[in-house]
């Protein structure tokens, strides 16, 4: 990778990472330097993913080498995984990323070890501008190429979230209410991570503070216990649980138990996205 559009020091970093959410300028200003001189969030994009897949090719490149070497030593395994990495390369070397390839899941596997960047799911943030939030033409085209590779797209205006951001819960409310906004942008965007990696959401309380927790879709009480302690899944005896809805609707963790609304669980429960649990537990 010749890392153009990136930096190979961050073509390292990204490989951690469960998703990628890819900020694009959908937005014109003369105070705000562009380096291409102007905006074309597609291009952007296309310049960032021919890196991504630059650097896929030298991963794959180099466990070609290898696995070829030992393929020719009679090892089964070695060529079909030989034969897996060539039809991937040739994949590859179209421009298009791994996620876009159609392939079974035990060919798939033959390459997961890998960790390819562009096997990660994608979601492009629109950044667009304060007046625009409902999109443009610019955010529109970041829509429908996340639409030609299977991806998600937000529009997000960074300036108005920068000043949600600084604002108590009320006057969030307010400003949102006058941009004829439901939710801020940095909601969208987390619910579509939630999406897109397959988790859900559920709340502990504690002392009157409440805090969110991301567990896999399907998750048990003890498995979500154990993310907020371990010690909680291990001595698990119980989740108390009260729905989001219900929480949104009483106000209060007591006023829900005074409406009888407040549920008992067991060690078999499957947490539902929004509960607000309170775990039983003893080591």
């Amino acid at each position: 990778s010749t890392g153009e559009g990136l930096g190979n020091q961050f073509l390292g970093h990204i490989r951690d990472v469960d998703a990628i959410a890819h900020v694009v300028r959908c937005f014109g200003s003369d105070e705000v330097v562009h380096v291409p001189g102007d905006v074309d969030p597609v291009r952007d994009i296309e310049t960032v993913a021919s890196e991504l897949v630059l650097a896929d090719l030298d991963t794959v490149d180099k466990r070609l080498d290898r696995v070829r070497r030992t393929a020719r030593t009679g090892d089964r395994e070695a060529a079909a995984e030989a034969d897996a990495l060539e039809w991937l390369r040739a994949h590859l070397d179209t421009g298009e990323p791994e996620r876009c390839l159609e392939v079974d899941h035990e060919t798939r596997g033959r390459w997961r070890h890998l960790g390819l960047v562009t096997a990660k799911p994608v979601v492009y943030v629109a950044n667009v501008a304060e007046g625009e939030l409902a999109g443009n033409a610019h955010s529109e085209a970041v829509r429908a190429h996340a639409e030609t590779e299977g991806a998600e797209a937000v529009a997000v205006a960074a300036e108005t979230e920068a000043q949600l951001a600084e604002l108590d819960a009320a006057d969030r409310g307010e400003l949102l209410s006058d941009l004829g906004l439901a939710d801020t942008g940095l909601d969208r965007l987390v619910v579509t991570a939630e999406r897109l990696l397959g988790l859900i959401r559920f709340y502990s309380t504690r002392s009157g503070e409440v805090r969110a927790w991301h567990v896999p879709a399907g998750s048990t009480a003890p498995r979500a216990a154990g993310k907020i302690h371990t010690d909680m899944e291990r001595g698990f005896i119980r989740a108390e649980v009260i729905s989001f809805e219900d929480y949104d609707h009483y106000g209060s963790e007591q006023a829900v138990k005074d409406a009888g609304r407040l549920r008992v669980e067991g060690r078999d429960y499957v947490v539902a996205h929004g509960d607000v649990i309170r775990v039983r537990f003893n080591v």
